[in-house]
């Protein structure tokens, strides 16, 4: 144990204004900011949370109002302050926080000033606001009482008994040099405003099943629920326990297609509006989600595994083992449960996979002699490998058959497609690059799939093939072995 008594010391106190442009630059999106802002009211007992913003431009101004128990003076000074909480003291097991920062960095990270006004029971209405002008100008961790339309402010407190509201004020993030006027910048921000509604309907999904009300400029934020509870064709996993029953994994695996209302396959596309963003793990601390869509850097994003989702419940004492940062947006499995939970992991992609591929699979089943038409083909040529396109494939040889004249051309335009083929830098991309390879036609429009397979269904049965045969060659046929969703869609037209 060292003797500290004897040794000189010297006082290093952190430059304010420093320290605090440090917060600002942590990396939360706007999305993220006010869910940090509502963990607190949900920590604070809220039932009923407002989310309002008035459009004025720069001057613009964004509001987060609760109901929860409020604090006084000298509370509302203490979560004010930098660091207001030990991330290594024991917290309620309700606790959203950790850190004490989740008000001041997510609020820094957004505006310049903000206010915060709180109203504790049998307490009058108290608000401090952190200013950075006038910390750089003071160069002093101090908070002022002041805050625009003060009046206004207060009385708009007076609508809850008691409870709290955090108002931003000064959003250069968001929008500076904008103008009022301006319908671009309007309509940007107005964007954004919806990507927030979005993603908190993601975020909190549990508590509002459990009777939270989040009001956006008073319209009630309807909850996404990304499992899809309650959905025919839904197949669940049995829950799998660890760390003593405190750590829950259950395994998901959403409904074919062919069982969803066109409404239903649309909602499954969750904030992200895509199907493949969304599948993988959601992390929930307390039932709030930390990671939604993620496979954790266990598995690549492959459209095979849309129908794949997986929750992992934690309690919110487990923050170090899963390295949860400040933002609540990142969430890593202990090396201790890595193989249990990549092993579960893969039995609910196995069976999603199954799910997704059944259409084509029973057809296939069918008229398993069907012959298969890939894109591309290997060819050896002088001893070395080479990549040719598959003269034989059905939308070439339609192409060559429409050509005429133009045949010639047409091959010659493919040989130098397949003599340049960049294989070595191909290569080198996937084994060194993180990012997964994307499947045929992944993010993009499908229309061009769908159309084409229309015609060569059409052609087929033109020529005498049944609808259930064309279909099965269609399956056959690359792409479009990488979307069987879209065969029961096919009419002969």
């Amino acid at each position: 144990m060292i003797d500290y008594s004897s040794i000189e010391s010297t006082s290093a106190e952190p430059e304010a204004s420093s320290m605090i442009e440090t917060f600002r630059a942590i990396g939360y999106s706007i999305e993220t900011a006010i869910a940090d802002i509502i963990d607190n009211s949900i920590t604070a007992g809220a039932k009923n949370i407002w989310v309002d913003y008035d459009w004025k431009g720069p001057n613009t101004t964004l509001s987060i109002l609760d109901d929860g128990y409020g604090m006084n003076n000298e509370q509302l000074i203490q979560a004010m302050r930098p660091g207001s909480k030990n991330p290594l003291d024991d917290r309620n097991i309700d606790d959203l926080g950790r850190f004490g920062l989740g008000l001041k960095t997510a609020s820094f990270s957004q505006t310049r000033k903000f206010t915060v006004v709180s109203k504790a029971p049998d307490y009058k209405p108290v608000f401090w606001s952190w200013d950075l002008d006038y910390v750089n100008q003071e160069k002093a961790w101090k908070l002022i009482r002041y805050m625009p339309n003060q009046d206004k402010r207060l009385e708009k407190m007076d609508s809850v008994n008691t409870g709290t509201c955090v108002i931003w004020w000064d959003l250069d993030r968001l929008t500076k040099d904008t103008s009022e006027e301006s319908e671009k910048a309007k309509g940007k921000f107005l964007g954004i405003m919806d990507s927030v509604k979005s993603h908190l309907s993601m975020v909190f999904h549990r508590y509002m099943d459990e009777g939270l009300k989040i009001h956006f400029r008073d319209r009630l934020v309807k909850q996404w629920d990304p499992f899809m509870v309650g959905v025919d064709g839904l197949q669940t996993k049995p829950e799998t326990r660890l760390e003593g029953g405190s750590i829950k994994i259950k395994g998901f695996v959403l409904p074919h297609r062919s069982k969803l209302s066109p409404e239903q396959y649309n909602e499954g596309k969750g904030p992200k509006d895509s199907w493949t963003a969304h599948q993988g793990f959601y992390v929930y601390r307390n039932r709030r989600l930390l990671v939604a869509g993620d496979w954790l850097g266990l598995f690549k994003r492959e459209v095979h595994y849309d129908l794949c989702r997986i929750l992992i419940d934690l309690p919110n004492n487990f923050d170090d083992h899963w390295q949860i940062d400040i933002k609540k947006s990142i969430a890593r499995p202990p090396s201790i449960y890595r193989e249990q939970i990549l092993a579960l992991a893969k039995d609910v992609r196995n069976q999603a996979v199954e799910v997704y591929r059944h259409k084509g699979k029973v057809l296939k089943r069918k008229l398993a002699s069907e012959e298969y038409f890939p894109f591309w083909e290997e060819r050896a040529r002088h001893g070395k490998r080479f990549y040719k396109i598959n003269r034989n494939h059905p939308l070439l040889a339609e192409l060559y058959i429409k050509s005429g004249d133009f045949k010639k051309d047409i091959d010659r335009v493919i040989q130098f497609i397949e003599e340049t083929i960049p294989v070595p830098l191909i290569t080198l991309q996937e084994s060194e690059n993180e990012k997964p390879h994307g499947q045929p036609f992944e993010g993009i429009d499908h229309n061009a799939i769908k159309e084409t397979m229309q015609k060569l269904f059409n052609g087929f049965v033109a020529n005498g093939l049944s609808f259930e045969r064309a279909k099965a060659r269609i399956l056959n046929t690359e792409p479009y072995n990488f979307y069987p969703q879209y065969i029961e869609y096919l009419t002969n037209e």
